[in-house]
């Protein structure tokens, strides 16, 4: 069984090296530019990993992470959550917890 992965980054460039690289080892690989389009590969595609940009248009990866705590999304929380940005781990962890009041719930941080 191929493992499926779920790259959500609105750089062309970033997406297209990720996956390259991915498919390369023998994942199976499903892109999205913005967090609207990454939540319906998410229930369509019911990835085993997603890997998720925070600063996206449309629908960041904050509201992204907000949007899968709420009940509606349960199934989809085995789901891990690798967060792949430029913006410092302390800082997008603050930001997002000072804006909803809740924890980043993530798996890592790279």
């Amino acid at each position: 069984m191929r493992w499926k992965i779920l790259i959500v980054d609105d750089d062309p460039d970033i997406l297209d090296a990720i996956a390259m690289i991915l498919e390369s080892q023998g994942y199976q690989v499903v892109t999205a530019r913005d967090g609207i389009k990454a939540l319906a590969n998410l229930k369509a595609e019911k990835p085993d990993l997603m890997i998720l940009d925070l600063l996206m248009p449309k629908m960041d990866g904050w509201a992204v992470c907000k949007e899968l705590q709420d009940p509606r999304w349960s199934k989809y929380r085995d789901i891990p959550i690798l967060i792949l940005t430029s913006v410092r781990e302390e800082a997008s962890r603050r930001r997002y917890e000072l804006e909803t009041g809740l924890e980043l719930d993530v798996d890592d941080y790279v």
